[in-house]
């Protein structure tokens, strides 16, 4: 999937030469591409990982799932079929035990406690 991802993230010009030349990357340079969100400091790398893990894991994990399908299909559909499919799978992800869970959470004016479910 290199080969039709990493043009469409950072050009064709730049994709040839980072796959054909083979040279390492910054971490700075790659996230001045876009190819990463963030930079750390390697010292603090362990421990902000594991932040980072714990947060997606409190969150709705599979509406978290739901929404990275999107995302993975939505540089490859036209506007009407993403929108199709995000109608789709808000629906699907209205009816989890999670989204009940949010919204009583909002209600009551508490953090929400999602299981996956």
């Amino acid at each position: 999937g290199g080969t039709f991802f990493l043009p469409r993230l950072v050009g064709l010009p730049r994709a040839a030469a980072m796959m054909l030349l083979g040279e390492k990357i910054p971490a700075a340079e790659a996230l001045g591409m876009g190819m990463i969100y963030k930079v750390y400091p390697p010292e603090s790398l362990p421990e902000e990982a594991l932040k980072l893990a714990r947060h997606l894991a409190a969150q709705p994990t599979r509406g978290l799932g739901l929404t990275k399908r999107l995302l993975n299909q939505s540089l490859q559909n036209d506007l009407e079929t993403q929108l199709n499919q995000e109608a789709e799978l808000q629906a699907a992800a209205g009816a989890t035990e999670d989204y009940q869970e949010g919204v009583q959470a909002f209600l009551e004016k508490r953090k929400a406690n999602f299981k996956g479910r």
